[in-house]
């Protein structure tokens, strides 16, 4: 059932709701479902493809601007022809994240077969119609259309833009830091108080900007990318790569699309050069692994190769500096809080 959750995030804040059919008799789920997307996401003519009682759960995340959404259900058609449009205009762009299963899409004078890595962009108010013969698992980022234009340089969405974020690549990478960014959103969840810790909870604030950004970097004309859009893009990369000692910030800049110099000047405005932040993101990495239950028997070791150290000396000298303590300590006090079991 729908569970609204309020929370603050921080000065722009996020919502949180919830929605599951699980205690709702079958002959009442494919309204209630309808009524659920219609106010939390996209208004939508939902059928199931047979007799089977419909099953689905969504996670919603509302910004001032931006929705996000984790979207799971059984077999269905959706649908926005002509008629329901005019009847339930959004005013959206839709940015729908394949995560399992294929699912066809239909749109005036074409049709699209989607595999999970793809994503697909496209305008809520033109007609469609979408398949999930097996079942949808899927993430949506939906944005204002007028805002979208702005983001595009005034170029309307006329045709379903389809992009792959399953793979690291200069073609993709754009798409594959917004998927990643969207997931870590819904994942923790902090403003509904539930997930991440306070200490690595993300701003909201931060993930609605991040967001707009690197949409920005996917629709606008070459080279109207601004520094957060590229920051966010290099992040995601990062941490893709953190187990790579040589990972350097050429390597970065060219990952992104842009060049060391300009990596540079954008990370200068987070206040942490490319080099410094790639650390903490390594020793934030290793100090989770040395408490975490499934590494209790990986060494230390192993652990400092996994995070891109290829000295285990530095490794522990770095890691005293930023936590108090030596990467052992770390390990031990895990172990006598009970977070990993003893040997």
């Amino acid at each position: 059932m729908s569970d609204p959750a309020a929370g603050a995030g921080g000065p722009a804040g996020a919502r949180s709701l919830k929605f599951s059919t699980n205690g709702i008799p079958s002959a009442n789920r494919m309204e209630l479902w309808s009524m659920h997307n219609a106010k939390a996401l996209i208004a939508l003519d939902i059928r199931t493809m047979d007799e089977s009682p419909l099953t689905a759960t969504e996670i919603n995340l509302h910004f001032p601007s931006i929705r996000l959404a984790q979207v799971r259900g059984s077999a269905q058609v959706i649908e926005r022809n002509e008629k329901f449009i005019r009847k339930h205009p959004m005013d959206v762009i839709g940015v729908f994240f394949a995560l399992k299963g294929e699912a066809f899409f239909y749109y005036p004078g074409g049709f699209e077969t989607l595999r999970p890595g793809q994503a697909v962009i496209y305008d809520a108010d033109r007609p469609f119609m979408r398949g999930f013969h097996r079942g949808v698992e899927e993430m949506v980022l939906t944005i204002p259309r007028d805002e979208y234009l702005a983001l595009s340089g005034g170029k309307p969405l006329a045709r379903p833009v389809v992009l792959d974020f399953h793979k690291a690549g200069p073609e993709n990478r754009y798409v594959l830091a917004l998927a990643q960014l969207v997931r870590d959103a819904l994942v923790s969840r902090p403003w509904s108080g539930a997930g991440a810790a306070p200490s690595t909870a993300p701003d909201p604030a931060v993930v609605e900007a991040s967001a707009v950004e690197l949409l920005r970097l996917l629709v606008a004309p070459k080279g109207a990318g601004i520094p957060e859009g590229y920051v966010s893009a290099a992040k995601c990369f990062i941490d893709d790569h953190l187990g790579d000692p040589n990972l350097c910030p050429s390597q970065i800049a060219e990952a992104v699309g842009i060049s060391e110099r300009h990596l540079t000047r954008v990370f200068a405005e987070t206040g942490e050069p490319p080099g410094t932040y790639v650390l903490a993101r390594r020793l934030e990495r290793a100090a989770a692994l040395l408490s975490d239950p499934a590494e209790g028997a990986t060494s230390i070791a192993v652990i400092a190769a996994r995070c891109g150290f290829a000295s285990q000396a530095y490794f522990a000298r770095a890691f005293k500096a930023r936590f108090g303590m030596t990467p052992l300590n770390a390990r031990r006090e895990a172990r006598a809080e009970g977070l990993i079991p003893p040997n």
